[in-house]
């Protein structure tokens, strides 16, 4: 064990559901990790839209979900728990977890971790693991998306949207994406995208159909949900498949069953949050085995937008909720 482990630290709490206004630092201990646990000494934690409607209310919470938000983050092992054995005290990680990453220490399951990859400095590392753990299970896991393939991933700038094209582009798929600006839209193509789109200025559906010469493409990411549905639905291709993974826009909308029926369609939506330590373990392995080796193969880049001392984090949230970012955000203590 490392020595000059505290046994308080500031943490970023939820005072109640609100603005951004209700961040704010608190002091409380520093938790003992559970066997099966490592305590990580946080160099960086991604901030992620999740963690703002949390803040806001809008986001149904898991049983012991904590008022510090966080669900992931890079750091130091600094004390392991019982029956842990594959991480040592001085490991570097990057963590998944269910909160408590706006602070300076916390406790995350050791199967949960994993190492920081090959020529990704510790801070960068602690926007990976939420970002990867969500595209390769929804990607490609429950959209089967394969070599040669047409994905539609909306939202190309986010952290997940920029993960979505990069790997996508890695394993052969053909790739457009949406964006709100011109710049934007070169940061999508900079990061592998073969089409961009301003979704301000141009129709999804249409630029979908006309470079695929009508067909239609095979797999969408879908953050936005309301009316964005039923178009994507238009644009799918015969066996194509719809993936959400945020509502954005609204859960309500009519959707046509017959067109579903027709073109022998699916539509799935997934959290990552709500799922169990097994199954997130499961991700966990699989990234490790099939994604993290292009780190050291230099096929994938990082992308941080700008980072922000811990006690920012009001000024984080803000910037997040305003959309002017491309890449991921990150809180440093």
């Amino acid at each position: 064990m490392l020595a000059n482990i505290p046994t308080t630290q500031t943490v970023i709490a939820i005072k109640a559901p609100g603005g951004a206004e209700m961040l704010v630092p608190a002091t409380r201990p520093v938790p003992e990790p559970k066997a099966g646990e490592v305590l990580i000494r946080i160099a960086a934690a991604g901030v992620n839209r999740a963690d703002c409607l949390q803040r806001m209310g809008r986001y149904p919470m898991p049983p012991g979900t904590p008022d510090i938000p966080g669900l992931e983050c890079s750091g130091t092992v600094v004390k392991t728990g019982e029956r842990v054995s594959q991480w040592q005290v001085g490991d570097q990680v990057c963590a998944l977890m269910i909160g408590d990453g706006y602070g300076e220490y916390a406790a995350a399951p050791a199967v949960q971790c994993l190492p920081v990859p090959t020529g990704v400095d510790l801070v960068d590392a602690g926007g990976l693991p939420e970002t990867f753990a969500t595209v390769w299970t929804n990607v490609f896991e429950r959209m089967h998306l394969q070599s040669g393939e047409v994905f539609l991933v909306q939202g190309g700038t986010s952290g997940i949207g920029i993960t979505a094209i990069q790997l996508a582009k890695v394993f052969g798929a053909k790739i457009l994406a949406t964006a709100g600006n011109d710049e934007k839209c070169r940061a999508c193509l900079n990061y592998g995208a073969d089409v961009a789109i301003n979704y301000r200025t141009q129709d999804f559906v249409q630029v979908g159909k006309e470079f695929t010469s009508g067909r239609g493409v095979d797999a969408i990411l879908d953050m936005v949900g309301g009316n964005y549905i039923p178009a994507q639905l238009d644009l799918l291709a015969r066996e194509g498949r719809l993936c959400f993974i945020a509502l954005m826009q609204g859960t309500r909308v009519e959707v046509d069953f017959g067109l579903i029926q027709r073109k022998h369609l699916t539509v799935t939506g997934s959290t990552l949050r709500s799922r169990t330590v097994e199954q997130k373990a499961a991700i966990i392995a699989a990234l490790k085995e099939k994604v993290w080796p292009l780190w050291a193969a230099g096929k994938l880049r990082v992308f941080t937008y700008k980072q922000f001392p811990l006690v920012e984090a009001a000024e984080a949230h803000r910037l997040m909720e305003s959309s002017q970012h491309i890449g991921k955000i990150l809180l440093v203590p």
